[in-house]
This record gives structure tokens, C-alpha cells and sequence, in this order.
């Protein structure tokens, strides 16, 4: 029998991400962890059983779209919509005081201001998924801290893009009229669609009763509702995520939840994996372990700067210090879309290739020691009782 070439290293990869989430399991940390260090063996500079990183960058993007899926499912919508000047004017604040922190380092080293700018773009950007993956392991994501911080996260999502027009700018493109107003229209029909949803006392998902009683049917109709809306959101140049996010509030509106949440669990499982998995593929060790003072004292930096500046911004906006410092840990680490940012910069000449390889190993590595930098703050700080009344079936 003709055995497929791919099969032994599927078999390896599975075997050492299992071995590894088995180890973390002992020692009672985050299996995001695992995901990443798994990303980090396999990977290309590792034992190099995975070496196509844009392949499982694009199916791990389907991790954080159906990540968000599910956190629309699960959040209070009306909380959510009290918090808005905190996502906000929070988030807007954060990204300027983030380039005035790049700056003074930028001005000893002589760099240019559209480098400066990228770079402040770049650490003011949280982890998404490691955030909400966090929180929802921990039932926090329920909490008023935790409705606040997701609604950090949105309008992060939303500021990406704004970004992406100035650094294109900055190297010397001009979006189109066509693009921007794209953007706008599909921002007002998103919001227009959420605002109908959250009015109404009953909302009727298409084929929706059709479905209800046939698991195999209701995977595909769960992911065409994810999907599509993210198709839309994506054509309209925003962020896949955030139309995910926006279908989740209407199935938790339809109060389809129970069907939605079965048929798309084990998807979530595999491509959230995915995902972190493909974060660890980027982390490239002989860069690392060549330059390592200086990527160690980088993510200090921003881990600790990112942690204080969020802390600040949040006590100035109404948390008490204990709430407000524990929030700027949550948000200390550089997000996932922060690679993004980078390849734009790489690409239009603002970073070259050395200091593009510097802020991949920063990013990569605040992500990973993230979870660890959470749970301490969660001690220290005197909330790791937090989890006490979560849960993990609900």
C-alpha cells in the first residue's frame, strides 16, 4: 500500500504538539504555550518538519476569525457599548503615547520619522487571540474588566487600517478613493447590521430552522455564517476578524448559540493552534540566539512600557490601580496583526531587513512569554481567584 510522504511528519508534528500540551498540562500553564513552542521545533529553524510558513500563516488566520466568532457568541453586548470610551479614547491615546515612547530610542539611534511611526504602530497593537483565549480559558471574558479589554482589541482592529494607509503613505502610496470609501461603507453597515440585531427581540438566521436538527448540515451553515460575514468585512478592506466578531453578536441574537457553538468547536481547537503554531514557525533561534541581549532587552521594554503606559491610560479613564495595572499586563504583549504592520514596512523601504528580523523576534517572543507575564500579574496584583466561578462547560 502506497504510504503518503506527508503522513510521517503529520504524525510527528501531532506526536510532539501532543507531548509537549501533555508537559504544560503537568506544570498547569496555557496550552498556548505549547502551540507556540510546538511552532518553534517544527518550524523551519528547528527541525524543520513545517517550512511553509505563509501556508499555515493563512490557515492559522482562520484560528483568530473563528476565535472571535465565538467571543461575539459569548459577550454582553449592552456592557460592551457602556465601555466605549475606554476602547476608544483608550486605544487612540495608547497609540499616540507609543510613538512618543519609540521616539526617544529612535532619536538616540538616528532613525528616520517614518521608522519611528511604524515602530510606534507596531508595539501599540495587543495580542487578539492571545488575549481572548486567556480570558476565555479563565472566564474573565464575562467580567467588566474583560468586556473592556475586548473592546480595546475591536477598535484596535479597527485602527489597523488607518495605519496600513499611512505607512503606505510614508513609502510613497496614496490609497485610492475607491479603497477609503469601501472602508467607510462597510464600517456603517456593520454597525447599521449590530445596532438592527441588538433591537430587535427576535432575529431569524437564514436556513436557520432548516438546519437545527442535522449536525452534518449545521457545520456548513455555522461556518457560512463565520465566513461569510468575514468575506464581507474582508472585501470591504476591514478586518475578517471583526466581521466574525460581528456574526457571532447576530447568531447570540438569533439565540441559535447551542447548535452554532457544537458544529464549529472542534474547527476553533485546530485552527487556534494553527495559528500560534504558525507564530512560533517565524521565530528564527540563530537570529535570536546571535542578537540575544539585545531582543531580551527589547521585549523587556515593551512588556514593561506597554504594561505602565496601559496601566496609566486606564487609570486615568476610571479602574482602580489594582484593575487598571492588571489590564496593561492583558495588553502588554505586540499583537499578531503587529506582523503585518512590519511586512508593509519591509516592503515600502521604512525598516530594512535587519531591523525587520528585530522586530519579528520581539513580537514573537512577547507572545510567547505573554501568558507567563499574565499569570504573574494575576498574583502579584491579588486577582488569580478571578477564575473561581468559571465554568469550563459553559
Amino acid at each position: 500500500m502506497h504510504l503518503d510522504p506527508a503522513l510521517p511528519t503529520l504524525v510527528a508534528i501531532l506526536g510532539i504538539t501532543l507531548l509537549i500540551g501533555l508537559l504544560l498540562q503537568l506544570m498547569r500553564q496555557p496550552q498556548i504555550i505549547g502551540y507556540l513552542i510546538a511552532g518553534i521545533i517544527n518550524g523551519p529553524y528547528g527541525l524543520a518538519l513545517l517550512t511553509d510558513i505563509e501556508f499555515a500563516t493563512r490557515l492559522g488566520s482562520f484560528g483568530v476569525v473563528l476565535l472571535l466568532f465565538f467571543v461575539g457568541m459569548e459577550v454582553t453586548p449592552k456592557q460592551m457599548m457602556s465601555g466605549w470610551r475606554i476602547a476608544v479614547i483608550g486605544t487612540l491615546v495608547q497609540v499616540v503615547l507609543s510613538i512618543a515612547m519609540v521616539l526617544p530610542i529612535g532619536l538616540w539611534f538616528d532613525w528616520s520619522v517614518e521608522r519611528i511611526v511604524l515602530l510606534g504602530f507596531v508595539t501599540s497593537l495587543s495580542s487578539t487571540a492571545v488575549i481572548v483565549k486567556l480570558l476565555r480559558d479563565s472566564g474573565e471574558l464575562k467580567r467588566k474588566e474583560g468586556q473592556d479589554v475586548l473592546g480595546i482589541l475591536l477598535v484596535q482592529d479597527l485602527v489597523i487600517i488607518p495605519m496600513l494607509i499611512i505607512i503606505g503613505v510614508m513609502g510613497g502610496k496614496t490609497p485610492g478613493l475607491q479603497e477609503l470609501g469601501l472602508q467607510i461603507a462597510g464600517a456603517l453597515a456593520i454597525i447599521a447590521v449590530l445596532i438592527w440585531a441588538l433591537s430587535r427581540e427576535t432575529v431569524h438566521l437564514p436556513l436557520g430552522r432548516l438546519v437545527k436538527h442535522d449536525h452534518e448540515l449545521q457545520v456548513f451553515a455555522a461556518l457560512l455564517i463565520c465566513l461569510g460575514l468575514s468575506l464581507l468585512t474582508g472585501l470591504a478592506h476591514l478586518s475578517t476578524a471583526l466581521g466574525a466578531f460581528a456574526a457571532g453578536i447576530l447568531v447570540t441574537a438569533a439565540k441559535e448559540t447551542q447548535w452554532v457553538h457544537h458544529a464549529l468547536e472542534p474547527f476553533r481547537i485546530i485552527f487556534v493552534a494553527l495559528f500560534f503554531v504558525s507564530v512560533g514557525l517565524l521565530v528564527d533561534l540563530e537570529f535570536i540566539t546571535v542578537h540575544l541581549l539585545q531582543v531580551v532587552v527589547l521585549v523587556t521594554i515593551v512588556l514593561i512600557g506597554n504594561t505602565l503606559l496601559n496601566g496609566i491610560i486606564l487609570r486615568l479613564l476610571g479602574y482602580r490601580w489594582r484593575e487598571c495595572l492588571y489590564a496593561g499586563a492583558l495588553l502588554a504583549q505586540i499583537g499578531e496583526f503587529s506582523f503585518v504592520l512590519a511586512a508593509v514596512g519591509l516592503a515600502n523601504g521604512i525598516i530594512n531587513d535587519v531591523a525587520y528580523q528585530y522586530t519579528i523576534a520581539t513580537i514573537a517572543l512577547s507572545l510567547l512569554i505573554s501568558p507567563f507575564w499574565i499569570l504573574g500579574a494575576r498574583r502579584v496584583l491579588g486577582v488569580a481567584t478571578i477564575t473561581a466561578d468559571h465554568n469550563p462547560g459553559t
